[in-house]
């Protein structure tokens, strides 16, 4: 059985690599760019029942982790847009555990989320591509870090983001209910 800290984290937690260079940010902004895709592609028979498994003990279920990232990633938009626009902004963040709470991520109807993630993933790609090496270093603060992030460094977390709730699905399909 796995422990809780791999349940929480199953490809791991966010690494930054020491050089990150423009092969590494076009991997990520694929990674990015692909996500509505393989998140359909996880999704697609899966029943009511089946939406509501946890992906780990006291951990969100399939639809909570979807809203979620509805969710998430329109704050990362918005974060990037005021890093593009202001001089060093401080982020303001929110209480993801209270958001996943909240009715609309209650809802076991995923197509506005779904819809959503679509769309805006294709936007933000697509802004992404376009970043020069200058905008690339611009960065906002998040307070909660207490420390600047880069929009470049910001792609590589939020690339992570994808691939690491795309792994709580899966493992909480594999789970079959187990951690309810």
């Amino acid at each position: 059985m796995p422990t809780l800290e791999q349940l929480k984290f199953p490809i791991g937690e966010f690494v930054r690599p020491s050089t990150i260079t423009p092969t590494i940010i076009s991997q990520w902004i694929e990674d990015i760019r692909d996500f509505p895709h393989r998140l359909e592609e996880i999704l697609v028979g899966l029943t009511t029942t089946q939406i509501n498994w946890k992906y780990r003990p006291n951990g969100w279920t399939i639809k909570q982790v979807v809203h979620h990232c509805a969710d998430s990633h329109i704050n990362s938009i918005i974060r990037f847009k005021l890093a593009l626009t202001e001089d060093t902004p401080t982020i303001r963040p929110y209480w993801e555990d209270r958001w996943a709470e909240l009715s609309d991520s209650l809802e076991d109807d995923l197509s506005d989320s779904l819809l959503l993630i679509k769309g805006l993933h294709s936007k933000w790609s697509k802004l992404l591509t376009r970043l020069s090496n200058t905008e690339l270093e611009r960065s906002f603060v998040h307070p909660e870090h207490g420390k600047h992030f880069s929009l470049k460094e910001n792609i590589g977390i939020y690339a992570w983001h994808c691939r690491h709730h795309l792994a709580h699905i899966q493992q909480a399909i594999h789970s079959n209910g187990s951690f309810n």
